[in-house]
């Protein structure tokens, strides 16, 4: 298994990518609607989608780049699951439609937000990425001359 374990973050960057993405993208096609049904202006609606767009997408890239689009990523997404949370699936946890909750209960909102705070708190660290092998190598190599 410890051949797998520096790959293991890109199971919960699929995860976030996704469900983002999609939820992103399906906003951005019917922006009024989705403005409307939230009751926000369509300005903000566009920020949201906009924020669940481009969070994914550096939220993904960021195994592949750069440990602050990692964390930068999900941090512009940590908002938008407060929104949800707040306005819409606050009060129910389960995350099935019931009729005082169509939208659906908080477990799966809470879900993708503990994730999100992982991502920002961990970033790329133990990701197994060519750069940050080097950088920890590197650092490695400056503690044991400094301390010779």
């Amino acid at each position: 298994m410890s051949v797998l374990t520096p790959h293991a973050h890109w199971a919960l960057r699929l995860a976030i990518f996704s469900v983002f993405m999609y939820h992103g993208l399906d906003k951005l096609r019917g922006l009024e609607g989705f403005a409307e049904m939230a009751g926000m202006p369509v300005a903000v609606a566009l920020l949201v989608a906009l924020a669940e767009t481009g969070g994914a997408l550096l939220v993904l890239l960021g195994g592949f780049m750069k440990d602050w689009m990692t964390r930068v990523g999900a941090l512009m997404n940590i908002p938008v699951m407060l929104g949800a949370i707040f306005m819409v699936h606050w009060g129910q946890w389960s995350f099935m439609a019931t009729e005082t909750h169509p939208m659906g209960g908080m477990e799966f909102q809470v879900t993708l937000l503990l994730i999100l705070v992982y991502l920002v708190i961990k970033g790329n660290e133990g990701a197994g990425r060519a750069d940050t092998v080097a950088e920890k190598a590197s650092a490695g190599r400056a503690t044991s001359v400094a301390g010779s």
